[in-house]
């Protein structure tokens, strides 16, 4: 196995999904973790160090005992772990005058072959996303600079004879053109077997959960959409008639949609499934709430409020499973050490009460949506289901800024509704990763037949992502764009104008609350 010491970075998580998209197992640790204990028991063959939101020159920075140095294994070092190996190793790091973020070349800087370059550098440059304000300055003693940049001479260095790399850039982003190259690379030198698949992630899943929660009682919670759906089957493959699915009508769902869900899973598998109306226990709960956080947890407090109340009546239920995949975690709360800067919290993970009755089980929780599609062909999920677009668990109130009203809500789901059916028509729906309307809490002028409007503006966003980490927004032709903007406007009476989200993540989410 392969071993990743997290830092505190946002996309460590993608690191993982790089070196598991190359079939090899690899697990996370927090640097604050007792890494030499854990090295121990797990007998990594190789070492990742992440990026990070830090310094190497800030006092109390992450750091790592430098015993880790003496195990004789390969060590890759991304960004802040780049700085870091060299200046545990003798090196320095210092500020640069010129910050680098975006999208950067690197050019090489050695004539010799490295096992790190193969495949890399055929244009003489590569394509790289850089994101740090420090930089190594000065090289530790057998380390040789292998690319540069236009800022930095020490994009990517290396210590051929201790199997020691370090690059600047982020490989693990998909705006690094040739990053799992780089690291199918680090792997062949680490010597790692490729044999971690889908059907093995499946087999290793349901052997968690049979272990996990024995005999007990399930109760599942069931949105429709790939992620709850993937780990309804899991949960049947695990425990068996001990699951019970439980979908919730939030009055926040999309238009026909309640009915859809339980049509569609009711036909194609054969799993306890009970639906329940909680419409105005969650609009009276979020009636003049506007600020995002507020309306998160209190959407994640009355759903577990919900689930247990259900529990009571079936009796026995002591597990709560939920679909949660990594991308809602690490946006909500530190998952792997205290460093992770919180981004928003997620209904089903930081917006969840800290005193539950019910036990968590979230067999997804190290995933990406991805993987999590691979899962289900595996189990043989229904592309129905497969195909969906990601949709929040907090549903339409937040993609209603502001304070919610059935009115809006009203005119979101009419929106999102022409929006959909538009990308289908156009046989774009498959295409796009995800497409969301919103309804702005403000009102604009407009002019219709001669008169005046007064009515609310909204906004269509569709971006594209392999992970839900980063994400650019999906270009459509102006063709589609007039003619989604007149169907909304012509046959939706309180929306007079048509708005088009063009913002990538980073710096926006891909939500806007």
């Amino acid at each position: 196995m392969l071993l990743i010491i997290d830092f505190g970075s946002q996309v460590t998580q993608l690191i993982a999904r790089r070196v598991r998209e190359l079939n090899v197992y690899c697990e996370i640790i927090s640097w604050e973790n007792d890494l030499l204990k854990n090295i121990e028991q797990l007998k990594p063959v190789a070492l990742i160090l992440s990026g990070g939101p830090e310094s190497t020159s800030s006092d109390n920075s992450p750091t790592i005992p430098r015993e880790i140095f003496d195990l004789k294994i390969p060590i890759l070092g991304i960004c802040y772990g780049h700085q870091l190996l060299c200046k545990l190793m003798g090196g320095k790091v210092q500020k640069q005058s010129k910050r680098e973020f975006g999208r950067t070349l690197i050019t090489k800087t050695i004539e010799q072959k490295s096992p790190l370059l193969n495949g890399l550098f055929k244009k003489g440059f590569e394509k790289v996303w850089m994101s740090h304000g420090d930089a190594v300055s000065q090289l530790p003693k057998n380390f040789v600079s292998l690319a540069k940049s236009d800022s930095s001479d020490f994009a990517i260095v290396g210590d051929f004879k201790n199997k020691f790399f370090g690059v600047q850039f982020h490989p693990e982003v998909f705006h690094t053109k040739n990053g799992s190259l780089l690291f199918k690379n680090f792997l062949k030198i680490a010597n790692i077997k490729p044999n971690w698949t889908a059907s093995k992630i499946t087999e290793d899943i349901i052997y968690k959960l049979k272990n996990k929660i024995g005999e007990e009682k399930v109760l599942c919670a069931l949105s429709g959409g790939v992620d709850s759906s993937v780990t309804a089957l899991l949960l049947n493959k695990a425990i068996g008639s001990n699951l019970t699915c439980i979908f919730v009508d939030n009055g926040l769902l999309r238009k026909n949609e309640p009915a859809q869900i339980t049509k569609l899973f009711k036909k194609h598998y054969k799993i306890k499934l009970i639906s329940i109306n909680a419409k105005n226990l969650f609009l009276r709960r979020l009636k003049g709430i506007s600020e995002p956080e507020k309306k998160r947890k209190i959407i994640g407090k009355t759903f577990i409020e919900v689930f247990e109340s259900q529990s009571e009546k079936l009796k026995g239920i002591k597990y709560l499973a939920q679909g949660t995949l990594y991308p809602d975690v690490i946006e909500s709360i530190s998952i792997h050490g205290k460093s992770s800067h919180t981004i928003k919290s997620h209904h089903n993970v930081g917006g969840l009460p800290k005193n539950m009755n019910l036990k968590l089980v979230e067999p997804l929780r190290a995933l990406f949506k991805d993987e999590v599609r691979k899962i289900g062909v595996n189990l043989g999920l229904d592309k129905t289901f497969i195909q969906r677009h990601p949709f929040p668990g907090p549903g339409l109130a937040i993609r209603c800024p502001g304070v919610i009203s059935n009115k809006r809500l009203k005119l979101l789901r009419e929106v999102d509704n022409i929006f959909v059916s538009q990308l289908i028509k156009y046989k774009l729906y498959n295409k796009i990763w995800q497409a969301l309307a919103i309804i702005l809490p403000v009102k604009s002028v407009g002019v219709m037949g001669d008169a005046r409007t007064h009515e609310y503006a909204c906004i269509l966003r569709a971006v594209n992502s392999t992970d839900g980490m980063t994400a650019d927004f999906f270009y459509f032709s102006k063709a589609f764009l007039s003619e989604t903007s007149n169907k909304i406007i012509n046959e939706i009476e309180g929306v007079n104008r048509v708005l088009f989200d063009i913002t990538s993540k980073p710096p926006g989410t891909i939500e806007w609350e």
